[in-house]
């Protein structure tokens, strides 16, 4: 009996035997594997000290460092906020004109408002016993307001038609630096096929672009005098991803599709909420000319009527409320109905 299980015995030993080398071959491999593990876990990405690691590290500090850089130059240039550099404006009106012809000619209009006001004999209004009266007084109101008021308003009427036009042709821009990238040339020679292909006003700012970078004025310099000249967000974060990638490495061809991807979004976006805000906008119009609607056809079938309200102290007064509360009402339903994206 003891001789049969003999066999046995030397088999389970054998088998235990095996096991234990096992362990001792691969226990440093499930520590390590137990290691990496607990540092993935961790968000720690590749062991410290390695390589991988300390590379991982520096790409990641020079990056921080390169976005604190970015910020400070974003709390600059809304310090020095260019919209209120009257040469900064006409730049981004696409006005190719000197700062004092522009007052030149803002004048010119002021003294052509303040002209019609005197030719019409305006006497002016009385309010609370309070003459208004003086011609002098009123023509000087419409020369300032025509030298101020009316170039500024068409000033920023042009410049926001062209941001609109900007923003509309960026992300074809990106494309066609990301398949440039993607077929093997470098960045300023993609920027050159836009400023030589694309329409106004890309084709203009970018050329600019092109020429700063040739004149060796360097990449963070070129791209602060193109948000200068075009302050919009989509150049923000153009701006930032090229100064990201220059300092940092990295796919410049993938970033820049992602950010054209985002640029498209954003627009569509703008669309469907222009699109939905549709009919407020129509209301609101609606509801802001229906006073001078009605105002113009009491005039035209009761003249006498209405005319009180510019003869009388009392049609004065009326008339100085009713202004006043219809540029609230103008006032509140723009801010509800006016979304910035």
């Amino acid at each position: 009996m003891a001789g049969s299980m003999v066999p046995y015995i030397v088999a389970a030993l054998a088998f235990f035997a095996i096991v234990g080398v096992g362990l001792v071959l691969t226990g440093n491999r499930d520590d390590a594997a137990r290691k990496r593990a607990r540092a993935i876990s961790a968000g720690g990405g590749p062991v410290k000290g390695s390589k991988l690691a300390d590379e991982n590290a520096r790409r990641r500090a020079k990056t921080q460092e390169m976005l604190e850089g970015l910020r400070r130059q974003d709390k600059e240039r809304r310090r020095n906020d260019p919209m209120r550099n009257i040469g900064s404006k006409l730049t981004q009106a696409g006005l190719e004109i000197p700062v004092p012809m522009f007052w030149m000619l803002s004048a010119v209009c002021g003294l052509v408002c303040a002209g019609v006001v005197y030719i019409s004999g305006a006497d002016g209004l009385v309010i609370n016993g309070i003459s208004l009266k003086s011609r002098p007084v009123l023509v000087a109101a419409a020369f300032f307001g025509g030298t101020l008021g009316v170039p500024q308003f068409i000033l920023n009427f042009l410049i926001k038609g062209r941001h609109t036009k900007m923003v509309n042709q960026f992300a074809d821009a990106l494309d066609i630096i990301v398949r440039g990238v993607r077929s093997g040339l470098p960045l300023n020679e993609c920027i050159r096929v836009i400023a030589k292909e694309s329409p106004e006003p890309l084709r203009k700012e970018f050329m600019t672009f092109a020429d700063n970078l040739a004149m060796g004025a360097g990449l963070d310099r070129s791209l602060a005098a193109l948000y200068k000249r075009m302050p919009l967000q989509e150049i923000n974060f153009f701006a930032i991803v090229l100064m990201i990638q220059s300092k940092a490495g990295g796919n410049l061809s993938e970033a820049l599709h992602n950010l054209s991807t985002v640029i498209r979004s954003r627009k569509m976006m703008r669309e469907k909420v222009k699109a939905l805000s549709s009919e407020a906008k129509a209301s609101a119009m609606i509801i802001g000319c229906l006073p001078f609607a009605v105002g113009i056809m009491v005039f035209l079938t009761t003249p006498d009527y209405i005319m009180e309200l510019f003869r009388t102290e009392t049609g004065h007064v009326i008339l100085v409320m009713a202004a006043g509360m219809m540029g609230t009402g103008i006032t509140v339903m723009r801010n509800m109905i006016n979304f910035d994206m």
